[in-house]
């Protein structure tokens, strides 16, 4: 049977490592546990928060695997406990998130069986820049002068024009 890829267009070069983050995201574990929020804090930052509650520091991991935040707890159980009742499992966890290229964490805090995780985007900077055609022959074609959104990008013929 053949996969059917979202990113199979002529058009859409190099996402397969978009494809492979996708993929990789509807394999993780669709467990309810723990919960979670993801809340947008300004323009560039957010915050996810996992209800943890009964898990200490020592018993949580984060850690980002390309690309892949990954938080990990495991409560060890109490031998010297007797319990007449267990209804709060000592039990282990895994539950993971794939950033976008260019997301960073910042920081990590545990209040109150909530674990907090702080991501920074980066504003992305619009770029664009010309690119120079060259004869088949392998000699240099002189560059020539592109309108691009009303800016004239002057070439090195007419820089060279102007300065004599």
């Amino acid at each position: 049977m053949t996969r059917l890829s979202l990113f199979n267009s002529p058009f859409l070069l190099g996402f397969d490592q978009l494809e492979r983050a996708l993929d990789r995201s509807a394999k993780t574990s669709s467990d309810g546990y723990p919960p979670y929020n993801i809340e947008q804090r300004g323009e560039n930052g957010l915050r996810i928060t996992l209800a943890v509650a009964g898990f200490s520091e020592d018993e949580l991991g984060i850690t980002l695997e390309d690309r892949q935040l990954v938080i990990r707890g495991k409560q060890s159980d109490d031998d010297g406990r007797v319990y007449l009742h267990r209804g709060i499992a000592a039990r282990q966890f895994q539950r993971a998130f794939v950033l976008a290229e260019g997301i960073d964490v910042v920081g990590a805090t545990l209040d109150n069986g909530l674990l907090d995780i702080e991501l920074v985007r980066p504003k992305v900077e619009e770029r664009q820049r010309v690119i120079r055609i060259n004869a088949a022959g392998g000699e240099k074609a002189p560059a020539r002068t592109i309108d691009v959104e009303g800016e004239a990008v002057e070439d090195e013929e007419s820089a060279d024009r102007a300065a004599s």
